[in-house]
């Protein structure tokens, strides 16, 4: 899918991520923009793998943007850019983990706190029937839930590879694993989903197709009018 980028950017979208990067380097710090743009997505998604804490998530990958241009020299081009960004991400996101967990050790009401915290799910409103628009989120609610109890080291495995796309030699590369291990991980982590939404299914299908009030209501009415009128 081709990347939007901004109208006073247009002119530098065919350039690859290694091109950017070197303009960058040159003095051209406006140009980093396109690389933020580029893989926001991934970025967020990796981090969020990790911490799942929505009111963290965008400060981590913020950490991680500035990270990756503090070291762009060392970025020398033997992997992906994107392979190479989202390995500080991963590691940006493990060590706000890690010290989150020392605060929470010292208080235990802080992981609560941040729980509260966190933003509702993706659901917005994208026009359609408030039914369907319900069955939708949903649906949404029940696939973020199963891959948020994943454990973390399948979640991660599962985000990179399945919902972002990440082949299995760039995914081995951002976590700093074998490949046979992320391989070994994924099929674990779609056994556990698959079991975990065909639960998750079964329990929803019994409230499949609902008859709304508002559905409800709109019939009576009709039918009601329609009597009245002698029909």
């Amino acid at each position: 899918m081709p990347v939007a980028q901004p109208a006073r950017l247009e002119r530098h979208v065919g350039l690859s991520d290694e091109e950017v990067v070197a303009r960058v380097q040159a003095g051209e710090l406006a140009l980093y923009e396109i690389l933020m743009r580029r893989h926001n997505q991934q970025v967020y998604r990796a981090v969020r793998s990790i911490l799942r804490q929505e009111s963290e998530v965008e400060d981590v990958v913020q950490e991680a943007y500035f990270s990756a241009y503090r070291h762009l020299a060392k970025f020398e081009g033997r992997a992906r850019f994107s392979t190479w960004l989202v390995r500080i991400a991963v590691n940006a996101a493990l060590d706000r983990r890690r010290r989150r967990a020392r605060v929470v050790a010292l208080d235990p009401a802080t992981e609560e706190r941040l729980a509260a915290q966190s933003e509702p799910r993706i659901g917005g409103n994208d026009g359609g029937d408030p039914e369907e628009q319900s069955a939708r989120r949903e649906l949404a609610h029940l696939l973020e839930s199963a891959i948020d109890d994943l454990p973390e080291l399948f979640r991660v495995v599962y985000v990179l590879r399945e919902v972002e796309g990440m082949d299995t030699q760039e995914t081995a590369e951002s976590l700093e694993i074998e490949p046979a291990t992320v391989k070994t991980r994924l099929h674990r982590a779609r056994t556990l989903l698959r079991e975990r939404l065909i639960h998750d299914f079964d329990t929803a299908a019994l409230q499949a197709f609902p008859f709304g009030a508002e559905r409800c209501d709109r019939l009576v009415a009709a039918v009601l009018d329609r009597l009245a009128r002698g029909e």
